[in-house]
C-alpha cells in the first residue's frame, strides 16, 4: 500500500551531499580491499597455471552459470526495491526485499551444489587438487562476502515486514534520509559482488580455454 500521507518529494542531489558520509567512505575503501584480494588470488591462479602447464584448467560446473542468473536477479530486485522506497510504495518495497532475499538464499544454496560437482571432478593428483582449490578458495571468499552482506538485508526485510504497518511509522521509515543512505550503500555493496562474480565466471572461463 501507499501511504495516506503526503510525501516530500525525494530529490535525486539529496544524498550527493552525502558521498563523504563515513558510511560511504568505508564502503568505498571496503571495495577496494576486496578488489586487490580477488586480483591478488586471480593473479596467483594464473601463476600457478604457468608454473605447472601439464594441469588441465579448472572446468566450471553450469550450475555456476545459474548462480549468475540468480545473483543478477538479485541485483534486480534490490534496485527495485530502492525505486519502490522512493516512490514511498510500502508494497512493492516489502515484496522487492523478499524477493532479493530469496535470490539470495537460493544462490547460496547453489553454491554449495557447485562445489560438490566441483569435487567429484577432482582427479586424485596432488597438483590437480591444489589448482582446483583456487576455485574453492576465490568462490568461498565471494560467497563469505555475500553471508557478511546478508544480515543487512534481513534486517531491512525485517523491518519492512513488521514494522511497517501503520501510516505514521511509513511516513518515518520513507523520511528517514539515514534509512535512505544506508539502503543505496547495501545497493551498491549487491551490485559490486554481482560484478566481481561476472568477473570471477569470465576469469575461471577464459582460462579454460588458454594452455600456457
Amino acid at each position: 500500500m501507499k501511504s495516506k500521507f503526503k510525501k516530500k518529494i525525494h530529490d535525486p542531489n539529496e544524498y550527493h551531499s552525502l558521498r563523504f558520509h563515513p558510511y560511504n567512505i568505508a564502503l568505498t575503501l571496503g571495495l577496494f580491499s576486496i578488489t586487490a584480494l580477488f586480483l591478488a588470488f586471480s593473479a596467483a591462479y594464473v601463476y600457478t597455471r604457468v608454473q605447472f602447464p601439464e594441469i588441465p584448467a579448472i572446468s566450471l560446473s553450469p550450475i555456476f552459470f545459474v548462480n549468475t542468473i540468480l545473483l543478477l536477479a538479485s541485483s534486480w530486485s534490490i534496485e527495485w526495491a530502492n525505486k519502490a522506497y522512493l516512490a514511498d510504495n510500502t508494497g512493492d518495497y516489502q515484496r522487492a526485499l523478499k524477493v532479493t532475499v530469496a535470490f539470495t538464499i537460493l544462490f547460496m544454496i547453489g553454491q554449495f551444489v557447485g562445489w560438490n560437482d566441483l569435487s567429484s571432478q577432482l582427479d586424485s593428483q596432488f597438483l590437480a587438487s591444489n589448482l582446483s582449490s583456487y576455485l574453492y578458495l576465490i568462490s568461498g571468499l565471494h560467497f563469505a562476502h555475500l553471508l557478511g552482506g546478508l544480515p543487512f538485508l534481513l534486517i531491512f526485510y525485517y523491518v519492512a515486514e513488521k514494522r511497517m504497518k501503520e501510516p505514521v511509522s511509513v511516513l518515518v521509515y520513507f523520511s528517514d534520509p539515514e534509512k535512505r543512505l544506508k539502503l543505496k550503500l547495501l545497493t551498491t555493496y549487491w551490485h559490486y559482488l554481482d560484478i566481481l562474480w561476472i568477473y570471477l565466471i569470465l576469469f575461471f572461463l577464459v582460462n579454460s580455454f588458454i594452455s600456457f
